[in-house]
């Protein structure tokens, strides 16, 4: 596609900063060209037609003009507002660690639209459950879609099929008693995991909050990490 051209496309709101006095740069995770960064002009103002609809979390379907560095953002019409999330502080937090996570494993220019899809699925889940697996489901569903899903159904080192006993980051997964090494996991989480990377998610969402709950969001917070090689910042916040 040449410059100068006007493109609609499907897209999540990842973050934005201010520019100038108005205008906004918003980040996009787009269905059809991956990573996008834009300008909002005067979104920053009261009158602003589309200022609502570029926040954090947003879905919308977008129309931008392909600039020479940054493309214009044109217009936006909601798909998704997400009222749950924007409402609730705590969601709103872990709502900000998938985008940030979705941020730093996006390209730009590199089409991705399963993380999209992905992204989407997690927020709406997220906006009608209070589950505290709903993120370390949605990090370990996009480590596994970046081709790092860890072996949680056997152990990784021999193949015994249990008791599994312990998670190593290096090794790839979970490990039985005689290759046990890294972090130890109760058997309570050892099913959660196989439920949420064996296509079983309900099952893991309907789950109360537990200690193994808790075994199982900071398992995948490491993970992340350990992939992404930085903190999570959101993550950060939300600890505190």
């Amino acid at each position: 596609m040449s410059r100068g051209t006007l493109y609609r496309d499907e897209a999540v709101v990842l973050r934005t900063y201010k520019l100038g006095e108005a205008d906004r740069i918003v980040v996009l995770l787009t269905k059809g060209r991956g990573k996008v960064r834009a300008v909002a002009k005067g979104v920053r103002k009261t009158k602003s037609k589309f200022g609502a609809r570029l926040e954090p979390t947003s879905h919308i379907q977008v129309q931008l003009y392909e600039g020479r560095e940054l493309d214009i953002v044109t217009q936006a019409e909601s798909l998704d507002q997400f009222r749950g999330v924007r409402a609730d502080v705590d969601r709103f937090t872990r709502a900000s660690a998938m985008l940030e996570t979705a941020d730093q494993l996006a390209q730009e220019g590199e089409v991705n639209p399963r993380l999209l899809q992905m992204l989407v699925g997690a927020l709406r889940t997220l906006d009608g459950s209070d589950s505290p697996l709903v993120v370390p489901a949605f990090f370990w569903k996009v480590l596994a879609l970046e081709g790092y899903r860890p072996e949680v159904e056997a152990c990784v080192q021999c193949g015994e099929e249990g008791p599994l006993v312990a998670f190593d980051l290096d090794s790839g997964g979970l490990l039985c008693r005689t290759c046990r090494r890294g972090q130890s996991v109760s058997p309570e989480a050892v099913e959660l995991l196989q439920l949420i990377l064996g296509g079983r998610l309900n099952e893991a969402l309907a789950v109360p909050p537990s200690p193994a709950t808790h075994e199982v969001d900071h398992l995948a917070t490491r993970a992340v990490e350990h992939h992404l090689e930085r903190r999570l910042r959101s993550v950060t916040v939300l600890d505190h």
